[in-house]
Order: C-alpha cells, then structure tokens, then sequence
C-alpha cells in the first residue's frame, strides 16, 4: 500500500525527541540512548513501540511520576559472568543498555554472559538490545515481563505481559537473524496504533470475560486497564491451534523476568494499587549474551546462519505466495524504503508533536506545518 503520510527526516526527529526529554529532565546522554531505542523500532518499521509511544508510555509516565527521570542503575550483585542490577525505576532503556555494555564485555572474556533488571520500565523493543549483542559478533537473547493483559490458556483474565522472547545473531548476509516479537496474538502497542488510526483491531485476538471476541480498538484498551477482557497467547484460544505453546512461552519470560532478580510478577506489574491510583511499574528484564568464538569461531556461525537462512527463503512456496522471509528481513527491508525518506506521521502524531514542541518552549518546524 503506497505511503500517504508525511516524512520527517531522522535527524529533525532526533533532535527533537532529545530535546523534549531534556526538558522533561532525562540527562542528554540517556536522552540520546532512549530516542535512539524508539527511532530503532520506526527505522525497523515496527510502529507500534516507536516515536508513537513516546508521550503516552515515556513523558506521560515521567510526568505523573511513576517514571523516573534520571536512572541510578545500582549493582546489587556481580560474578565474572553475571550481573543482577536495579533501575530504581528510571528509564529502562537506559538500565538495559548499561547491562548490555557490561554483558558484551563480560561475554568476550568468558565467552557466555547472562543478566536481570529488576524495578524497571518500559524498556523498547526488546531487538535494540539483542541486536547490540549481535553489533559484537555475538547472539544476543533477552525478554521482559509487563503489565498483565495476557489471559492464560482457558483463562479470560488479564494475568501475563505480552512478554517478547527475542533473538539476534549474526549471520553473513546484510541482515541478521533478528526475532523479535510478543508471545501473545498481537501486542497493546499494535492496539495503541490501531486505536490511533482508528482502525479496528482484528477478530479473534481478544477475548472477553464471558468468552466473546472484541474489536474496537480504543474499547479493548479501556476494557483491559478494567480487567474486562484480555489478549490471548500465540496460537490462540484453547489448545487445537497450539495456544497452549504461546501461553508457555510468556511464563517462562515472566519467570526469567522476575524469579532470576526476586522481582514482582503478573498483577503487581499493573502499575495500580488496590484504590486504583497510579504507582512504579517495577518490571524486570533478562539478557543473555553468546559469544560464538568460544564454540566453533564467528565465521562459521556467520556462514552456516546465512546458509539456513538462504534455504528456508529458497524452498518451495504456497501457490500465490511471492516470496518466503526470514526473521529481520522484512525490517531490513523497511529501512531500506525509510533511512532517505524519514518516518511517516499520521495527523494525530502531528498534532501531538506540535503541542510537545509548544508545551516545551522549543523552535522546532516540522515539515507537514506547511
């Protein structure tokens, strides 16, 4: 489908993104870290976690104080090959990146390296920090619990994180092997972009509490904060399409996430207390970093990776199909349509800039101003 938005270019986001979190008191440096994290995911054409979250998920939640601005990342406990680490609920994209500089090192002298964050928030797509692994010739995994909105097999209430089980390794080709998604059927920030778009959200990805499907986008966000409905697991409602899978993989990322660092789990990641007012989100995140030197070398990894790769997108296709992808071959591909162009913003991301950029006193012009 042909882009009708406007772009803005990356650096004009950037700056500007940098700029409104200074103003809302996050140092430059972890500024640049976490403007660098949304952008990532727009560059990878993954909307739903980029430039779109950042008033509601980041400023607004610094503003109504259940954010942090300044993160103090404080090493509770530290061997040769981990590190057990506490945001005391700042910025989480910056904790993880602090852990992921400390695990790479860790992991090219030890060749394996695994760490938890816990008291934490939202940390962006959890592919920025595997993909720093793989920057470093390494295979990068991670996961992160959240608030609950995920019902369990059977199940209609909201109880598990979309909770995203991630992958990225090197490979030969001008891509790596990047997974990167929700083990639920779709995940709130998808919601979050629909409901903006005003586009409804597909049939069969929520469930009410007496079992029915829902499709109203702004709905299923309002009647999930009230625990009304609930996100279903990959694969779906009840076992036949292997639903039972999908709920598997999103408690063992909510266990990873908080059982590794002692943490708080499911409905004590609501972001409420019992009177239903906003408190920290005190989530937790894990990481793993592979050195693949220490088994067969890098290059071997590299080229055997590439060869899967290349054969799974060689083999043959569904009659109609025009092509077979491997895991981040499509966000490779939407960078190569983006890096010239810039983002696309709908009208409400218009708006909402504009007002950010008043609301901030800053002298910004965007190009869709005219």
């Amino acid at each position: 489908m042909e882009e009708t938005r406007p772009y803005v270019q990356w650096d004009l986001m950037e700056s500007f993104m940098v700029d409104v979190f200074k103003v809302y008191g996050v140092p430059e440096e972890d500024a640049r870290i976490c403007t660098d994290v949304l952008l990532e995911s727009d560059r990878r054409g993954i909307e739903s976690h980029g430039c779109n979250r950042f008033k509601p998920i980041y400023l607004d939640r610094i503003k109504n104080g259940t954010l942090l601005p300044v993160t103090n990342c404080e090493i509770v406990k530290e061997t040769p090959t981990t590190v057990v680490m506490n945001a005391n609920h700042g910025m989480g994209m910056v904790a993880s990146y602090r852990m992921m500089e400390r695990l790479i090192e860790k992991a090219g002298v030890y060749g394996m390296a695994g760490g938890t964050v816990f008291n934490s928030t939202h940390y962006g797509i959890a592919g920025y920090w595997t993909g720093m692994a793989e920057k470093a010739g390494m295979i990068g995994v991670s996961g992160t619990n959240a608030r609950p909105s995920v019902a369990p097999t059977f199940g209609v209430e909201p109880m598990l994180g979309t909770n995203p089980l991630t992958f990225t390794m090197p490979t030969d080709e001008e891509f790596p092997f990047n997974f990167d998604c929700a083990t639920s059927t779709i995940q709130n920030g998808q919601i979050e972009f629909y409901a903006r778009s005003g586009q409804p959200t597909p049939a069969g990805l929520v469930v009410t509490r007496d079992g029915d499907t829902m499709t109203d986008s702004a709905t299923i966000l309002k009647e999930m904060r009230a625990g009304n409905c609930a996100l279903l697991p990959l694969g779906g409602m009840g076992e036949e399409k292997g639903g039972y899978k999908g709920y598997g993989f999103i408690a063992i990322v909510e266990i990873l996430s908080a059982a590794l660092a002692g943490g708080p789990y499911m409905k004590a990641l609501s972001g409420k207390d019992a009177d239903g007012n906003d408190i920290m989100f005190r989530l937790g995140h894990f990481f793993l970093v592979i050195n693949p030197e220490f088994f067969m070398g890098l290059d071997t990894f590299r080229t055997t990776a590439g060869n899967i790769c290349r054969e799974l997108r060689a083999s043959a296709k569904v009659p109609g199909a025009e092509r077979i992808y491997t895991a981040g071959e499509k966000e490779w591909l939407a960078w190569q349509e983006r890096k010239d162009k810039g983002i696309p913003l709908g009208e409400s991301l218009q708006r909402e800039f504009i007002a950010l950029r008043d609301e901030c006193g800053l002298s910004y012009r965007f190009p869709f101003e005219g």
